[in-house]
């Protein structure tokens, strides 16, 4: 079924360009353009262009757009039109850039890793996931949009490990309908923790195993990263809007000044728990704490058939629009007994020495994701 809004008849160029891919991933020929990154949420459309200049890379435009209930549901788009009309508004924004690397929810991704013999050849691992498709994900073979990254090559007979990720492809073709009708020629689609991944992680051999917190306004996402390569990902529809709401009607609040509570008092408030502003913060918090310990204590603790860690959790990272929570980074950390860090997103594009992006560091948490889109073409 398509979605609401969305006509069964692609334009002649959405279809060229799904018939030219053959796939809902880019080729690395596509990277050479210029693009922004655009990150579509429920609630927002963020965009950032990152362009070079000399010997650095700078921030050329960014921005967000607001999007009105129901546009967008649980990543599914429920209003082609209006969506539509978004993504014009942010076109003309663009300084001139046509192209853009986009993200899909979370919620309608299947991610998995598995190992293939070394060297093996790209349609044969694309013919390997095929097959390991019916045992993982509930979408059939000729439904499914799915593409791989290598995390690691092995060179003692284990192979290649790959980080696989797939879509329903109707979720994937009504996104890519959605900027052709916008006049934005899309050049890729990929899950949100790997776009995030991408800015927060070095892909270094030595980097421990991040275990990825994305607190959004409306839901969290997590992910497991290997070497940057997404291997788990997950949903909870718990975000920083009921903490919003829960304290404008404790406090008596306007949605501004209940923000602003949060960014600068949050869980340190005079009085902590006994404050009524943190005792409306607790509740959420806890359900979402909740999530993260199961799904970090899961992980870390994987052990194989020799009893030996196979994902040791060394690092916690969050990022999102709501991570700047004041006392979330300590509350979190007191729960999972383990360090957790907000990240520098700017890493992978410049250096503070030479270049002070235009967006500072809390707002920049918000653009984890478009930031890592705009990375592919760098």
């Amino acid at each position: 079924m398509m979605p609401e809004g969305t006509s069964s008849n692609f334009s002649d160029k959405a279809r060229s360009l799904m018939h030219t891919l053959a796939r809902w991933f880019p080729t690395p020929q596509f990277l050479l353009l210029r693009a922004a990154g655009i990150d579509i949420s429920d609630s927002s459309v963020k965009w950032i262009v990152i362009t070079p200049d000399e010997n650095l890379h700078k921030v050329q435009s960014y921005g967000s757009e607001p999007l009105a209930e129901g546009v967008v549901v649980d990543g599914a788009i429920r209003n082609m039109e209006a969506l539509v009309e978004i993504l014009k508004r942010v076109r003309s924004k663009l300084g001139g850039i046509r192209c853009a690397h986009a993200a899909l929810p979370e919620e309608a991704a299947y991610v998995f890793s598995m190992h293939v013999p070394e060297k093996t050849k790209r349609d044969q691992i694309l013919n390997m996931i095929e097959f390991e498709l019916d045992g993982r994900v509930p979408i059939l073979p000729n439904a499914a949009a799915y593409d791989f990254d290598i995390i690691m090559e092995h060179k003692d007979g284990i192979g290649a490990e790959i980080g696989v990720t797939v879509f329903p492809r109707a979720l994937a073709e009504s996104y890519a309908a959605a900027f052709d009708s916008a006049g934005i020629k899309l050049l890729s689609l990929e899950v949100e923790a790997r776009s995030i991944a991408r800015a927060i992680s070095s892909r270094n051999e030595n980097e421990p195993i991040t275990f990825s917190v994305d607190f959004g306004r409306a839901r969290t996402g997590f992910a497991v990263l290997k070497r940057g390569i997404p291997i788990f990902t997950s949903t909870v529809g718990i975000g920083g809007e009921s903490m919003t709401r829960a304290i404008m009607e404790k406090l008596s609040f306007t949605s501004e000044d209940a923000e602003i509570f949060k960014s600068d008092e949050g869980l340190l408030a005079n009085g902590r728990t006994k404050n009524p502003g943190v005792e409306a913060i607790i509740g959420t918090l806890s359900a979402l704490t909740d999530e993260i310990v199961k799904h970090y204590n899961y992980w870390d603790t994987r052990r194989d058939d020799k009893g030996e860690r196979m994902t040791p959790v060394g690092r916690t990272l969050i990022v999102g629009g709501s991570a700047n929570l004041k006392g979330l980074i300590d509350y979190i950390a007191s729960r999972i007994q383990a360090p957790v860090e907000r990240p520098n997103v700017w890493q992978n594009i410049c250096s503070f020495d030479e270049y002070i992006p235009p967006i500072d560091r809390k707002t920049s948490m918000q653009f984890a994701t478009s930031i890592g889109l705009a990375l592919r073409g760098i």
